[in-house]
């Protein structure tokens, strides 16, 4: 999708974000949609690519409360959650909101934490609650988490269970960039960070009314069929160990929603899946030892999906 079809009230978003993140198109628009679709991200890749400065960046734009959870060995569920505290004044406990309760949230380094902490984010990704000695207490909205990882560093690390990578509606890489555009960064920074000169554009509520006529976004039943098709190949794959559940299908659905937005358009045609079925259904699914012994990647498989099931035709139909 190029820039000049974007939404035209999304335009000075993506221009914005774009004075700290160069040459990364496709990674603005991974982001945007999952934050109008209501999900959240899995950024996994080396360091020093600018994934805390696309996070930064992004909440800064939005004009949202941003909070940075730096995941580490010994984080507890509670550090991330936050806390009861007994108040002596008034002889009862008063619960501290922990730094899960922001709008934009960078989890940052989340590989790095145990199980036993990275379950504290569960209820929170899906439900948009948080529930504490019995209480359950609504976060923020918009509520859009920013998780990152790094694929290459193991030692104290911990695998993101199932469960977790589940709950994040897109996974993807930064990148390197270009050498023109690496040299536009050295350019760009060479008196102080972009990050210091952008400021908001759209306030929170924008992002809400946008959600919400993202859900008005037409999708045909053959596209729907599509979907389910593409998520349906994934559970009988020979390569496949573990398929993409239903949570999946949805998350293709919404994503395709709120792709089909952002490129100004009342409803969404088969381009919208295929771009993003990579990126939906990449990190849900666990290949045969076989597989992997063979050196077969998910990213491959994936892509065997998309040329394997008929692509719906008569675009125009589709409106």
């Amino acid at each position: 999708m190029q820039f000049d079809r974007w939404h035209p009230q999304v335009k000075p978003v993506v221009q914005n974000i774009q004075k700290v993140i160069v040459g990364k198109d496709d990674v603005i628009r991974l982001v945007l949609t999952a934050l109008l679709a209501g999900g959240h991200c899995l950024i996994e890749d080396v360091p020093g690519v600018g994934k805390t400065m696309l996070v930064r960046a992004t909440a800064k734009t939005l004009g949202c409360h941003f909070r940075r959870i730096q995941f580490t060995p010994d984080l507890l569920p509670s550090d991330v959650t936050g806390v009861s505290i007994y108040n002596q004044k008034t002889q009862s406990f008063e619960f501290r909101h922990g730094p899960i309760f922001g709008q934009v949230v960078l989890a940052d380094e989340i590989n790095r934490t145990s199980p036993k902490t990275q379950s504290a984010l569960l209820q929170a990704l899906e439900e948009q609650t948080v529930t504490a000695d019995g209480e359950t207490y609504d976060l923020p909205a918009p509520f859009f988490v920013l998780a990152t990882e790094n694929p290459i560093e193991f030692e104290g690390t911990f695998p993101l269970p199932e469960a977790q990578l589940d709950r994040f509606l897109l996974k993807f890489q930064m990148g390197y960039p270009s050498a023109q555009e690496e040299l536009h960064i050295l350019q760009g920074q060479q008196k102080q960070h972009p990050i210091e000169e952008i400021g908001a554009v759209i306030e929170p509520k924008t992002i809400v009314e946008w959600r919400r006529q993202v859900r008005d976004i037409h999708v045909d039943e053959e596209i729907q069929k599509y979907v389910v098709e593409l998520v349906q190949r994934t559970r009988d794959h020979v390569d496949v160990y573990l398929g993409a559940s239903p949570r999946a299908s949805l998350a293709l659905f919404r994503a395709a929603q709120a792709s089909a937005f952002l490129a100004n358009r009342s409803y969404v045609i088969p381009d919208d899946v295929r771009f993003l079925a990579p990126y939906v259904l990449g990190h849900r699914l666990l290949l045969t030892a076989d597989a992997r012994l063979s050196g077969l990647s998910v990213r491959a498989v994936v892509q065997q999906l998309l040329d394997s099931v008929p692509v719906p035709a008569a675009q125009g139909a589709f409106r």
